[in-house]
């Protein structure tokens, strides 16, 4: 039952929370960023007054579960990205440019995601995007003339370079067609993108739990990294955040080792140490052996690698990352051991909660942004984790709802086991 003394507070936070009052993070007025491309370290985010979780607040309200309205009204106090996955160039050009016009009203800066490359996701759960490369390129140009001269963060399809046609299954891509189609467009929407003003571009680079080190840097460089700020890491997954800034600096150092270190390294990301790396026998590189995954500080052959092969550049030499921690506030999800021949780890994993709040404040020298990629409370896919289902046997059987769609009950655990708390004093 709700008392007296919680809805008198609950309601009006609820109230707030649809009028978008400004509603800016919870931080306090800072002066306009600088224009240009650096992300500034006073940057506000912009806060979508009609993210799903201000929604939820409400119906939790009107169903009497306090603690879990209060939860999402806070929530919806907190910035989110806004992703950009369908619709004609003139569709989403007018979105954006409608995004641009509220976050420029209340002197703030939105996070933008573009996921709609062709071929997106391995026509897997999250499947879709342009038909063909000129569509995509011409949905792109109207993304950018949406943003214009304002300032904008724009994150480079999530899954797009470190999930490549070739990487899809031995079918997908025979010949590498699609693939060198894949990084043409990539790269051809950084250039398209960075050409604006007050846009900083982040290409997403997958999770510390995903490709090795060298391989997607690699990968960044092929697709326009050096024109971008920088790269974009665990977008919709759940590695923690110490583990990512360590990750990040050894791409960010790969990245310098390739194309300003010693001769013999310029061009080989190969010879970069990556995360599964080990000076233990035997080193092959791959998961395993010395290496516990689970244990970062068996990384620290990687670390003592990059100390003596790379050292110390200076900061304005190394390329810069921004983080999602909408989900990572617990970290990754271990599933049981031998439970699942396909866990899909990555696929709304249970009891998770979310992580440190949207800054440009890190205290992180390479790390531009802490930001909630993600949208917090929406499904990544129907998970059956290699069971023939019906259903999640995470969730007893529960069929997740489609990618993308919203799940109330995840975005209440996520709430609930969000570290920082989202909300004090109440209960779970």
């Amino acid at each position: 039952m709700t008392s007296v003394r919680t809805s008198r507070w609950l309601a009006p936070l609820a109230c707030a929370v649809l009028a978008g009052a400004g509603l800016t993070g919870g931080a306090a007025a800072a002066p306009v960023p600088a224009a240009g491309h650096a992300l500034p370290h006073d940057t506000r985010f912009y806060v979508d007054p009609d993210a799903g979780a201000a929604r939820q607040a409400v119906t939790d309200l009107k169903a009497g579960h306090t603690a879990d309205a209060a939860r999402m009204a806070m929530l919806a106090t907190w910035p989110q990205a806004i992703w950009l996955d369908n619709g004609t160039p003139a569709e989403v050009g007018a979105r954006v440019k409608k995004i641009m016009q509220k976050a420029q009203a209340g002197r703030t800066v939105p996070v933008l995601v573009l996921y709609n490359v062709t071929g997106r996701d391995c026509s897997f759960y999250s499947s879709g995007g342009a038909d063909t490369s000129e569509e995509y390129r011409a949905w792109v140009k109207a993304v950018a003339d949406g943003i214009g001269t304002g300032k904008a963060v724009v994150i480079v399809e999530p899954d797009g370079l470190a999930l490549l046609p070739r990487d899809c299954d031995a079918t997908t891509d025979p010949t590498g067609t699609l693939t060198t189609a894949r990084i043409a467009d990539i790269r051809a929407a950084v250039t398209t993108l960075e050409a604006r003003p007050g846009t900083s571009v982040y290409l997403d680079a997958g999770s510390s739990n995903w490709r090795p080190v060298g391989d997607i840097a690699q990968r960044l460089l092929d697709a326009g990294l050096e024109q971008s700020q920088g790269l974009a890491l665990n977008v919709s997954n759940y590695q923690p955040t110490d583990q990512l800034n360590r990750y990040g600096t050894w791409v960010s150092k790969c990245v310098w080792f390739a194309t300003k270190g010693p001769d013999w390294a310029r061009g080989h990301t190969d010879r970069c140490a990556n995360q599964y790396y080990s000076a233990a026998a035997p080193n092959d590189g791959l998961p395993g052996n010395a290496v516990d995954f689970f244990d970062p500080t068996t990384w620290r052959w990687t670390d003592a690698w990059f100390d003596q092969n790379v050292g110390t550049p200076a900061a304005d030499q190394l390329t810069h990352y921004v983080l999602d921690n909408s989900r990572n506030g617990l970290g990754a999800w271990i599933p049981p051991a031998g439970k699942y021949t396909d866990a899909e780890h990555w696929c709304n994993a249970p009891g998770r909660g979310i992580g440190v709040r949207p800054t440009a404040d890190t205290g992180t020298p390479l790390a531009d942004a802490y930001l909630y990629v993600k949208t917090i409370g929406e499904s990544d896919g129907t998970c059956h984790r290699g069971t023939p289902g019906p259903g999640d046997p995470e969730y007893g059987g529960v069929e997740d709802p489609a990618a993308g769609a919203w799940w109330p009950d995840f975005a209440h655990t996520l709430a609930r086991n969000a570290n920082p708390s989202l909300t004090f004093n109440l209960p779970r």
